[in-house]
């Protein structure tokens, strides 16, 4: 049953072979150039993390050892001296000002200028930014001073009032109200603005001063017949000009110093009592001053209770600037063990953000430096004695700030890894992929070539998915177009060999009845003619028996037999111009030379070589058969003279159909095929070669040996 072109059997999936692994280098070298490059990225992105991590660590430490340099700097400074007196003092509240221990027993309060420099040099004061005004409330070093608290303001006000003798109504005077709230109790004063005696309060460069007189109590009016306290000090000087430039004398308001030496009453009766004098006062950080002043008009013109208040240098500043991990101790030394004054311990900051897995990352990256924790200490030489500053630090806490740098610098190494990714994924299967597709479809195709089914095979090449009009679409476009017109022509091909075959066989058909015709008219095997008529039929059944003349051929049966090749080649040589061969030369031997071989097959290879040598020899040259009995095989030559052969043909004219079109006579290049494959059959070799010495060509054939044949 014969199939038409809709109606052929599906064939089974075509069979994958295993490629070797150079099928695969280039994607092999293609995968390892995109993974190098990321690995690259990492590398780098590590080492740099590792090189600014000994960086880091090492600035570190130099900015370690300075920050140490600046604390110490900042406490020999009067500031700072008087921030390590006042280690403990607390902080100010809604109810006034917390007195501080000055550096110095005493304070000037009568001398403006002095008592300026004090409060600048010692750093006590207590600034209001809005309007400039500042106080330092503090007590004098020593006990000597005689329980009183020292209270300097330096504030903008209106010009002062002064209380005229006798005059109880503070509503229409300037006056000041203090208050202080210790342990024991609270204590009040109100003190009026006064002139001096009998001077006026305007001094003779236009400023004002007077004395501040204590009463104790406060209110808006005096008791009459009260007294002053007799250790109450208190003065005011206003400078001449405006504070502001923007304002005009004479209400305009001026710099204005008050100045009061306010006796404790609760601190001199534990002075004068105890047997001990204790000083500072044992409640003093539990103390509060509180000072106001008030106009003629009863505005409450300064506050310190006011909440806006900077306060001066104190230890708790120095803790602002450690960074986190770094520990602070301040130690005074003496003549005993060190005494702890105070010790601050520097807070992370938090601002950014550090990943979790970066940050241990970084905290195992390899380092030359090893430790854990800096340490540096340093002295500090005060009036009130001496101290010395022991600073630690982490350096876990530089990787920690470092990995929150590479937190944000992570975005773009991810960023590059991503940009990588991307090219190697759209390289991959936009490329990388379609090819080994194709390679696979071509490599299935070519491994499968001895399929019976080729024809329809070569077909099968399926790259409408890799279709396109880029350079792989083209490729593959085309190769299957390419393989389609192979299949075409090779149908082609086996329609024509099916054809030849149907004709040769009709020829075969037509030849074989004379030939028997032929057989019976001389039939006697005596018969000269007999043998010739009987290898003609054998030829026509081979030739036109089977499917091709090549598959005949190679599928022959060679019958093997004992045989004189000295007796043979004799009889060739006679009988060769029956065959339209002259000239045919055979110098015999004088023994016979018994080989292996199939007489009429050895006589079809020996026709078709001298039907070559005749076909290329000069007109009346000779063919020349020598025998050659000297090897493990026996053999013989047959040479003519002539044109040589290509080298590179020597071997390709034993191929079937191959010829030499410019040769004379008609030629199907059947002949030397035929009598190598007959050859390879007797179990012996033909070869070619070219006869330098007197030109032409040389065919050697070699047989087996064989056991000479008994006599009859």
């Amino acid at each position: 049953m014969k199939f038409g072109p809709l109606d052929l059997p599906s064939l089974p999936a075509l069979a994958l072979p295993r490629l070797p692994l150079s099928a695969f280098r280039r994607r092999i070298v293609f995968h390892g150039v995109f993974l190098l490059l990321a690995l690259a990225v990492v590398v780098l992105a590590l080492t740099l993390l590792a090189e600014e991590k000994q960086r880091a660590r090492e600035r570190y430490e130099a900015g370690f050892r300075q920050t140490l340099s600046t604390m110490a700097a900042q406490l020999r400074h009067p500031t700072g001296q008087l921030a390590l007196i006042n280690a403990d003092a607390a902080a100010p509240s809604g109810a006034g000002l917390t007195p501080v221990v000055l550096p110095f027993s005493a304070l000037d309060y009568s001398d403006p200028f002095k008592a300026r420099q004090a409060v600048e040099m010692s750093g006590c004061a207590v600034h209001w930014p809005d309007d400039g005004g500042q106080l330092c409330v503090g007590v004098g070093n020593s006990a000597y001073a005689g329980g009183v608290v020292y209270l300097v303001a330096d504030l903008v006000l209106p010009p002062a009032v002064a209380r005229e003798p006798g005059t109880l109504d503070l509503g229409v005077v300037s006056h000041a109200v203090i208050r202080a709230d210790t342990a024991q109790g609270t204590e009040r004063w109100v003190a009026p603005f006064e002139a001096p005696g009998d001077a006026p309060a305007q001094d003779g460069e236009g400023g004002l001063r007077g004395r501040l007189t204590g009463f104790r109590g406060e209110g808006a009016a005096l008791v009459k017949g009260s007294l002053p306290v007799r250790d109450f000090r208190g003065w005011l000087w206003q400078e001449p000009g405006c504070a502001l430039p923007a304002e005009a004398l004479p209400g305009c308001t001026r710099r204005t110093l008050l100045s009061l030496r306010v006796p404790i009453e609760s601190w001199r009766q534990a002075l004068y009592t105890a047997l001990s004098r204790h000083w500072p006062p044992a409640d003093l950080n539990q103390t509060r001053l509180r000072l106001q002043w008030l106009g003629a008009d009863g505005r409450m013109l300064f506050d310190s209770a006011r909440a806006d208040a900077v306060l001066p240098f104190s230890l708790q500043h120095l803790g602002s600037t450690l960074a986190g991990g770094e520990v602070l101790r301040i130690e005074r030394l003496g003549s005993g063990a060190p005494q702890l004054v105070t010790q601050l311990r520097g807070q992370d900051k938090g601002i950014e953000v550090a990943a979790p897995w970066l940050t241990r990352l970084i905290l195992r990256l390899p380092s030359a430096d090893t430790r854990t924790q800096v340490q540096a200490q340093e002295t500090v030489a005060t009036s009130s004695g001496r101290y010395q500053l022991s600073l630690s630090g982490e350096l876990a806490s530089v990787d920690r700030d470092l990995s929150a740098g590479a937190t944000r610098m992570s975005g773009f190494v991810g960023a590059m890894l991503a940009a990588i990714a991307l090219a190697w994924l759209v390289i991959e299967v936009g490329l990388i992929r379609r090819v080994a597709t194709l390679t696979k479809r071509a490599a299935a195709l070519r491994y499968n070539m001895q399929d019976p089914q080729i024809e329809r095979r070569l077909g099968e090449l399926d790259v409408s998915d890799l279709g396109g009009r880029d350079e792989l679409g083209i490729l593959a476009n085309t190769l299957a177009t390419l393989l389609e017109r192979i299949k075409e022509g090779a149908r082609r091909e086996h329609i024509r060999n099916e054809q030849e075959r149907d004709m040769w066989h009709a020829v075969g058909h037509e030849i074989m009845s004379p030939l028997q015709s032929l057989m019976v008219l001389h039939g006697d095997a005596a018969d000269p003619s007999h043998r010739y008529v009987h290898r003609m039929q054998q030829a026509v059944r081979v030739l036109y028996g089977s499917a091709s003349p090549s598959e005949a051929i190679t599928s022959a049966s060679v019958e093997m037999d004992t045989l004189d090749l000295n007796h043979f080649l004799t009889h060739v040589a006679v009988n060769a111009p029956y065959a339209g061969i002259q000239n045919v030369v055979f110098d015999a031997a004088g023994a016979p030379v018994w080989v292996q071989a199939s007489e009429h097959s050895l006589e079809d290879v020996v026709t078709h070589v001298l039907r070559n040598a005749d076909r290329y020899r000069p007109a009346g040259s000779p063919i020349t058969l020598t025998l050659d009995d000297r090897g493990a095989m026996a053999g013989f030559a047959i040479h003519n003279t002539g044109p040589a052969i290509d080298p590179e043909r020597l071997e390709s004219i034993f191929e079937y159909g191959v010829t030499d079109a410019s040769a004379p006579g008609e030629s199907r290049g059947q002949g030397l095929f035929v009598a190598r494959t007959y050859m390879a059959k007797m179990g012996g070799t033909i070869t070619a070669a070219n006869a330098n010495a007197d030109g032409g060509v040389r065919f050697v054939l070699q047989l087996p040996r064989a056991t000479p044949r008994a006599s009859a």
